[in-house]
């Protein structure tokens, strides 16, 4: 489990630099299959599941930490599958809190 899990999201307001992408990229390697976009201004990742409940059990979980770290995620919720999007849109681009949230989230998926 990623060193991030035990961290929490600092509120951000803007005013602040987006991650640049080589230091994107390293905390990348602290997550499981997520991937980033070409811009480098969103990670993203794609859960899927044996059935609607245990989908919908995932984006309820998922919803809690985003709640509790103030820091929410894009979702594209599918039968199956929920395809869940980060990026601090306050300064338009990455920040900590998005690979925070990202390396919770995997937690949950085990």
């Amino acid at each position: 489990m990623s060193e991030l899990t035990s961290r929490h999201c600092v509120p951000c307001e803007g005013g602040v630099a987006p991650l640049e992408l080589d230091e994107a990229r390293k905390m990348l390697g602290e997550l499981n299959e997520w991937t980033l976009d070409g811009s480098g201004k969103e990670i993203a990742r794609t859960f899927t599941f044996k059935n609607y409940y245990q989908t919908m059990a995932f984006v309820n979980a998922l919803a809690w930490i985003a709640h509790r770290e103030d820091h929410h995620p894009d979702l594209e919720v599918g039968y199956n599958r929920v395809h869940v999007r980060f990026s601090t849109h306050a300064i338009g681009g990455l920040s900590e809190n998005d690979f925070i949230c990202a390396a919770k989230i995997d937690a949950l998926s085990g």
